[in-house]
């Protein structure tokens, strides 16, 4: 008996990928071997992503992996986005992160509430590799995100933005921004719209980087807005429904993060596994003790379980689905067990593992972002709850 395929199952198991998936699944496999890994620590070091990968994000069409081809995009679909983004995860987050924030936050957007004019204008540009960034967060409000201070003011032609924005993933290389403001502050969420904001614009500028903890590569900055002016054909959607736009790009990035957790636990487990293979204590490989044998089944269960979560969720979303609960399951669970299952992979290495000689050090550091942004654990379970109880 011959084992069926993917294509002859009517719901095929969530690993078992398509030949298209597969075939991309290998080349960014490949490309995350060949081209990212030879480049991590030298870019940890510098802070920055090297513009050259960049640009073979842009040849292997990374950079629009949704997006249809008659803008330069792959023509893809989020579950592709979520195997791309574990793929890279697996050699370096902050590579990943770049290729995560450009399609589910930025593309996703432009895409999806652009008019006809918006997207023949920017999008070929995002695809073929400029930077986009998302910028919802501010000083002042993190976790709530829609008590926004920075206000917008229609004038004639357009309106001018003035006040700031906080943690914008992408901020030192973008040059495209979708931005929120509040546009009438007496009508709450409702009053909130998207602007594209480009660099450059007069009044625009650009805040110091970060320096954090992990995805030290990926660029971490501040926005500032002195009466920047915006033309009205960069109202993105309609004026009022800025709300309404941000959480459904964040639920789609969500499930983005939550592939980025999968890449990371994965990829210090496969160093953790492999050096428990080679170092002897007492006469035998330390994957020879019952103790570490359990330690290790149960993290490979953990990290299943989440990568289960994460390609259903991505399924869902493709198939026309609402993930309001299942990106937020999805990113909740992935992102703790990234914690856990890094910690672990530290604490096998032994005294190693504490040193950058190793990569489990750095995997441990860039999965402490994964429960902060795009959500943090608490503001995840606060919307788990409120579809569990509806």
């Amino acid at each position: 008996m011959t084992a069926p395929s993917s294509a002859d199952l009517t719901r095929a198991p969530l690993t078992m990928f398509s030949e298209e998936e597969e075939l991309f699944r290998a080349a960014v496999a490949d490309l995350a071997e060949q081209e990212v890994r030879p480049r991590v620590r030298a870019m940890e070091d510098a802070g920055r992503i090297d513009p050259a990968l960049t640009a073979k994000f842009v040849e292997l069409g990374l950079m629009g992996i949704e997006l249809p081809e008659e803008v330069g995009g792959a023509g893809g679909s989020l579950m592709m986005v979520a195997i791309a983004v574990e793929e890279l995860s697996k050699v370096d987050a902050s590579a990943a992160i770049q290729v995560d924030v450009q399609n589910t936050l930025v593309n996703y957007p432009l895409y999806r509430y652009g008019n006809a004019e918006q997207r023949a204008r920017i999008l070929p540009r995002m695809t073929a590799g400029t930077i986009g960034a998302y910028a919802l967060s501010e000083p002042g409000s993190g976790s709530d995100a829609f008590g926004l201070a920075t206000r917008a003011e229609k004038v004639d032609g357009g309106w001018t933005l003035n006040g700031s924005k906080a943690w914008i993933t992408n901020g030192g290389e973008a040059d495209v921004f979708v931005v929120f403001a509040n546009t009438r502050p007496d009508m709450g969420y409702k009053g909130i719209t998207a602007f594209i904001v480009e660099r450059g614009a007069t009044g625009f500028s650009v805040g110091k980087k970060e320096h954090k903890l992990g995805i030290c590569a990926s660029s971490t900055t501040s926005l500032h807005f002195e009466n920047t002016f915006v033309s009205d054909a960069n109202v993105l959607g309609d004026v009022g429904i800025g709300y309404k736009i941000a959480i459904e790009t964040l639920n789609e990035g969500r499930i983005g993060i939550g592939a980025q957790m999968i890449g990371v636990a994965q990829g210090a487990m496969t160093a953790a596994v492999a050096h428990l293979k080679e170092r002897k204590q007492f006469g035998k490989s330390l994957s020879e003790f019952q103790g570490i044998q359990f330690q290790v089944a149960q993290a490979a269960t953990e990290l299943e379980a989440a990568r289960l979560m994460v390609y259903n969720a991505a399924r869902l979303k493709d198939a026309g689905q609402d993930i309001a609960r299942e990106g937020a399951m999805a990113k909740l669970y992935s992102s703790q067990m990234a914690e856990r299952v890094t910690s672990l992979c530290v604490e096998l290495f032994g005294g190693y593992g504490y040193t950058r000689e190793y990569p489990v050090e750095k995997f441990y550091r860039d999965a402490k972002i994964g429960t902060i942004y795009e959500g943090t654990s608490n503001m995840q379970l606060q919307t788990i709850a409120k579809a569990v109880l509806r």
